[in-house]
Order: C-alpha cells, then structure tokens, then sequence
C-alpha cells in the first residue's frame, strides 16, 4: 500500500500548469464553435466547461487506486478536465472527428460510455488527450480529460454526482434504480430530438429544392416573353401559381419540365 502524504507538495505550483491548459482549451473550443457560426453552419458545440480537480479529489482518488505522490501527473489522467456539451447525440460523433483531425491534441485513450452505458446509466464519450503545453520552463506534456455530452446526459450527471456526493456513495438502492430509470429516459429523449430534428432537416430540404424551382420557372417564362404569345406566357404563369399554393413538389418538377420542352422548341434551350 502507497503512503498518500501531501505535506511535501505545493499544490499551488503544481496545479497552475493544469489551469493554464485548461483556460487555453476552453478558448480553442470556443474558437471552433465561434467558426462554425462564422460560416453559418451550426456548431455541434454548444457549451464548454473547464475545471481542475482540487487538491483534496486528487488525494482521494490517489488514495483510492493506489497511486504515490510522485507519479499523480502520470497516473491521474482527470486533473484538468473540458466538458463538451452538445444538443444531439449525432453532435457528439462531429466532436470526436474534430478532436481526432486536431495535431495538438494528442489522444491516449477513448472510452465510450454512450453507447456502452455505466451500470449506474451513466452516458458520456470521454478521450484522455496528452497536451503540450508551454510555460517559462519550457515545454510541459499533461493530461487532460474531455468529456462529450448532450444537454440531458450533462443534466441526468449533474443530478447523479450531486446526489452520490449528499450521500457519500451509501445511496438507497430506490433512488438508485429512479436514477437508472431517468437516465434511459433522458436518452429516448436524446433520441426522439434527433428523430424530430431530421423530420426538420427534410422539410428544409423540401423547402429549398421547390423554391430553387419555381424561381428557375419564373426566370425561363420572363425568358419566353416575346418568342411566345403572351396570353400562354400569363397561363403558364398562373398555372405556376396555382402549383405553388398547392405546395405539391413533384408537380411543380413536372411543369418545371415541361417548361423546359417549351422552350426547347422556341430555340432557347438546348
């Protein structure tokens, strides 16, 4: 069994290192999702958190795997930790990939607890990174945990900390099945969002296709103007209207073609 002393430790040296890594990742990913936003994409990120572990956590958690003071920067791979929060679970993969694409940030291991589920119905995707980071001394290489969540996993671990923390991990076995209970829950709610999201998406889609055809249609029958009567030219407008009001897509694919024929014979379309 190790000896766990902190007396020989100056915790507040030894601990800036990981709060400089921390602040500097926190502003790396808010960059990125600030550049999603400048492209008028949606950023899969929607929030980051950053924290470092106080001293008395690293204590109980060397203490508790067994770890010497000597080795805690090696061993204790959590002492500075990102939490990314995302809306969908879909989100989540976009993170890892751009994780993954970034040479700074150097991954050790990932573990992925959305998919495989803690007993207790814990989900998150964590990935243990190794950062260089560069201080006055030189060069530093630490470890850092980021954690992947969607809004209701983040608020399901927030509960669950809070609560194993009020009852020092001597919970009551009907709480404990409640919380395994809401935490399914709250992932058919992560699941139902993202099925309602791509109903969304299809309709835009839907959307952006009709309009790109009927402003096409409306430009090949201004286009007609004076090669055809202009009282056919009116009906076919009209006609585009009526379909338009109607909202049906394949009909309006099917006026945009034969408007197309139309103007094939009047020699303006190849």
């Amino acid at each position: 069994m190790v000896n766990i002393e902190s007396d020989n430790i100056d915790w507040k040296n030894f601990l800036l290192p990981y709060e400089q890594m921390v602040n500097e990742l926190i502003v790396k990913f808010e960059n990125i999702a600030r550049s999603f936003e400048y492209s008028g994409e949606p950023s899969p990120i929607e929030h980051v958190y950053g924290r470092v572990k106080k001293a008395s956590s690293i204590l109980e958690k060397a203490k508790r795997k067994n770890i010497a003071l000597k080795d805690l920067s090696r061993k204790v791979g959590d002492i500075g930790g990102i939490r990314l929060i995302c809306r969908f679970v879909e989100d989540i993969d976009r993170i890892i990939y751009i994780i993954r694409s970034h040479d700074d940030l150097e991954i050790v291991k990932e573990l992925d607890y959305v998919q495989n589920k803690k007993p207790s119905g814990y989900r998150s995707y964590h990935i243990k990174i190794k950062y260089k980071l560069y201080t006055m001394s030189g060069p530093k290489e630490l470890f850092c945990e980021i954690q992947i969540r969607t809004l209701a996993m983040n608020f399901w671990a927030t509960i669950e900390h809070s609560l194993r923390y009020k009852y020092k991990d001597n919970m009551p076995e009907s709480i404990m099945d409640r919380l395994i209970s809401s935490a399914e829950a709250a992932f058919k709610l992560d699941q139902e969002m993202s099925t309602i999201r791509d109903e969304i998406l299809e309709v835009q889609r839907y959307q952006i296709v009709k309009n790109e055809l009927v402003d096409q249609s409306m430009e090949k029958l201004d286009e007609l103007e004076g090669s055809m009567e202009t009282e056919k030219v009116n009906d076919l407008r009209n006609e585009l209207h009526e379909l338009l009001a109607e909202g049906d897509l394949f009909k309006i694919q099917e006026f945009y073609r034969r408007l197309r024929i139309t103007r094939k014979i009047f020699k303006l379309e190849q």
